[in-house]
């Protein structure tokens, strides 16, 4: 009898593979390999790809290096991992800001130039939309591009930022309303912030 079969690593939680990786530090990769990806994506979106692959290096390495400090009891490292490349990316906020800046001024976007064969018409609705995330403070635009653009949720926004869920909430429902009025919408003819901010 050879007893049960192991369990596939990629149903183990994120919890259990932190706290494995304590003893076992090259069972942190299979995080990397489930979210690098996602936040690959998330940071080349705020700061371009070359941007995003430091930011993403620079997640990664030091969600390793504390990983001691991770409630194991959290099924998903996601919102960690977003909070840490959000921390990241704050520190590039000047960055961030002068790329929106950019693309409101000339309406050339770098980033989606490498993955869309037309951007002339993308580009031309992105303008005021960059203009008005360069805006935003970096709290409430971090708010508002983890919910649009990282799918996260209120919860999960919260764990990744450090912030209790009403202040997530206020923090988005304020982002929603000053780009709603910086793109001239009628807040009644806007769906939701999927809408307004997804490029």
């Amino acid at each position: 009898m050879t007893g049960p079969p192991a369990p596939d690593p990629g149903d183990e939680h994120d919890g259990r593979v932190v706290a494995r990786s304590l003893e076992h530090p090259e069972l942190f990769a299979r995080l990397y390999d489930r979210y690098a990806p996602d936040i690959h994506r998330y940071a080349a979106r705020r700061l371009g790809g070359h941007a995003a692959d430091d930011v993403t290096a620079d997640t990664f390495l030091t969600a390793f290096r504390v990983r001691a400090r991770y409630d194991v009891s959290r099924a998903s490292a996601r919102p960690w991992l977003y909070g840490i490349a959000a921390h990241l990316i704050g520190r590039q906020r000047r960055k961030e800001v002068r790329g929106l800046r950019a693309l409101a001024r000339t309406g050339r976007d770098p980033v989606a130039a490498g993955w869309v064969e037309d951007t002339a018409d993308l580009v031309a609705d992105r303008a005021p939309l960059a203009d008005a995330l360069a805006a935003l403070s970096a709290a409430d635009r971090h708010v508002l591009l983890l919910v649009a653009w990282a799918d996260l949720t209120y919860q999960e926004v919260a764990e990744a930022l450090g912030i209790p869920v009403g202040t997530v909430r206020s923090r988005l429902n304020r982002a929603r309303r000053k780009v709603r009025a910086a793109l001239g919408a009628d807040p009644a003819l806007v769906g939701g912030v999927t809408e307004v901010v997804r490029l």
